[in-house]
């Protein structure tokens, strides 16, 4: 199967302008949501590991998963999610819950990952994943976002 490659944000919707209040008059145009994925390790991801996902700049991170298709083992079972080595700037100690399966991770509480879920900043980054330990897990992570959003 081909693919097509676009080289800006993606907008979908047949009312351009809000003409009125009533459906139909209203905007109804957004943005479409994307996602990269990378296969992981917890042996590879014991140590800032670098995913490969690379996020345009000014997107909005709308999720983040890991599908362990092998359990996360050992004595923690948690997984950060960053752009940089320190690899906590998008989630921090994300439960895998040690289990196959989907685990969905949160910026949690932190104003600072939060802003950092809202916009990515001027440049793109790259998404680095690091677990708390060695073990037997094998899964992929999938970053879902909106590019280049802009709602810094």
């Amino acid at each position: 199967m081909g693919t097509t490659t676009f080289t800006g944000p993606i907008k979908a919707g047949d009312v351009l302008d809000t003409t009125g209040s009533a459906a139909g008059s209203v905007k109804n145009v957004g943005s479409v949501v994307l996602c990269q994925s990378a296969n992981i390790t917890q042996a590879d991801t014991a140590t800032a590991y670098n995913t490969g996902i690379c996020i345009p700049a000014d997107s909005h991170i709308v999720a983040i998963e890991l599908l362990s298709s092998t359990a996360w083992s050992g004595a923690a079972t948690t997984i950060s999610v960053g752009t940089s080595a320190t690899a906590t700037e998008l989630v921090s100690a994300g439960v895998t819950s040690g289990a196959i399966g989907l685990a969905a991770f949160s910026p949690g509480t932190s104003a600072t990952r939060v802003g950092v879920w809202k916009d990515t900043g001027v440049s793109d980054v790259l998404v680095y994943a690091l677990s708390a330990n060695t073990g037997t897990g094998v899964g992929t992570l999938v970053v879902r976002y909106v590019q280049a959003e802009n709602l810094a």
